[in-house]
């Protein structure tokens, strides 16, 4: 399964399970997704990913940043102007994210009848 066999998600000490528990956030997935179209500036981002405040989406992109995953972008204007967008690694993220975004969208009533019987039986 792996390429790296010395790495494994299921070990408590993997670095890797880092890496997974940050895209599996569920405001990192949002973010890579929007960023998929394109680079975007901080507040059409926030727009764009409903819901967030503008705290968590700080700390989200400076997490990605971190990670590689996005690159930031600061253009010496009055005021200055800030864009955002997924680097050569984040854009190998984006399609696999938006995958499981699909599947969300597409699976959503079969969940919420799953919840409601599950729910009934209780």
């Amino acid at each position: 399964m792996a390429e790296h066999p010395e790495f494994n998600v299921l070990t408590a000490t993997c670095p890797s399970r880092t890496s997974l528990t940050r895209i599996a956030n569920r405001w990192t997935a949002m973010v890579v997704s929007a960023l998929g179209g394109g680079r975007l500036r901080f507040s059409d981002l926030r727009t764009a990913v409903d819901g967030i405040s503008g705290k968590v989406l700080t700390g989200t992109l400076r997490e990605l940043e971190r990670d590689g995953l996005v690159s930031r972008h600061v253009f010496a204007e009055v005021p200055p102007r800030v864009e955002y967008e997924l680097t050569e690694l984040g854009r190998t993220l984006h399609a696999p994210l938006r995958a499981l975004g699909d599947w969300a969208e597409e699976h959503i009533e079969e969940v919420l009848k799953a919840r409601a019987a599950f729910d009934n039986c209780r």
